[in-house]
């Protein structure tokens, strides 16, 4: 089994890249670090690359990207994948800031991409747009979420951190509530991708900029019930559902089992649990059928 520990970048597949790295850089807040062999590599205002935008015929979702702990021998993390009968690629000096890289497929096809050391894409420096603070998780429509479930946490060290019932997982990888989320629908697309951010102020301000973009928000502000996060989601250019959200739940230590207290939370310690029901929000509207139709 691999450990990763942290969710590092998204690679965007987009029929049209100009457009995607307008909206990532002058709405989103990101930078372009740099940009060869077709592909754009995308920033915070930290330095820390998040997303890859690569031309493709379709829009979606091609990869993600997780680092494993810094001292881990690049030759342990090709064991751990070719012990469950995976067939694995390396790679060296592929995406900025990574010297030697490790890929192979899970079951629906996305590139799992897994790496030890990482520096930097570019000096901290400020940005146009919203500018998150880091990327926060993806989530994925999939036929079967339990099969994808399994695979994460057998090869990847995935930590189931709640269901609602047998159609919603969320999974995480290091303190985070979740990292990546799988939910139950007809077609296996990315569902959303989301980007963190610093405070309430922040959201609220991000909320008002996309107002004064004519982006319409599709749902929120409010805050969930799993996770407890502060939200509100957009789409991009390629109609995909961008979430900015902050106050995530944290579980700062795994031997204790339970999510940092907050003041929001209902049950008390919170720990991983199975939803019996649709969880209502702690507060905020319900979604738009315009979020709802990301599962049809």
């Amino acid at each position: 089994m691999i450990a990763a520990r942290r969710f590092s970048h998204v690679t965007l597949e987009t029929p049209d890249i100009e457009r995607q790295i307008a909206y990532f850089t002058e709405v989103n807040g990101l930078n372009v670090a740099e940009r060869h062999n077709g592909r754009a590599y995308l920033a915070t205002k930290h330095g820390d690359l998040v997303v890859t935008l690569e031309s493709g015929s379709q829009a979606r979702c091609a990869k993600l990207a997780f680092q494993v702990a810094r001292d881990t021998e690049f030759d342990d993390i090709r064991k751990g994948v070719e012990a469950e009968g995976l067939s694995c690629q390396a790679r060296n000096d592929a995406v900025p800031g990574i010297p030697q890289m490790l890929s192979f497929e899970d079951p629906k096809g996305t590139v799992c991409e897994m790496f030890a050391a990482q520096t930097p894409v570019s000096r901290p420096k400020p940005v146009a747009g919203i500018g998150p603070i880091k990327l926060g998780h993806l989530a994925f429509v999939v036929p079967e979420p339990k099969q994808l479930a399994d695979f994460y946490s057998r090869v990847l060290g995935f930590r189931v951190s709640d269901w609602i019932q047998d159609w919603f997982v969320f999974m995480r990888c290091g303190a985070d509530y979740h990292t990546i989320n799988f939910v139950k629908g007809k077609r296996t697309q990315m569902h959303h991708v989301a980007f963190e951010l610093k405070d309430w102020a922040q959201v609220q301000t991000a909320c008002d900029f996309l107002g004064g973009k004519k982006i319409p928000i599709i749902w929120g502000p409010g805050r969930h019930g799993p996770g407890h996060n502060i939200y509100t989601y957009h789409r991009n250019p390629d109609d995909q559902i961008i979430e900015m959200f902050t106050e995530l739940d944290k579980m700062l230590d795994e031997k204790l089992g339970y999510f940092e207290p907050r003041p929001w939370h209902r049950d008390h310690p919170q720990v991983p649990k199975v939803w019996p029901t649709m969880p209502t929000d702690i507060w905020g509207s319900p979604p738009s059928p315009e979020y709802a139709r990301q599962r049809e």
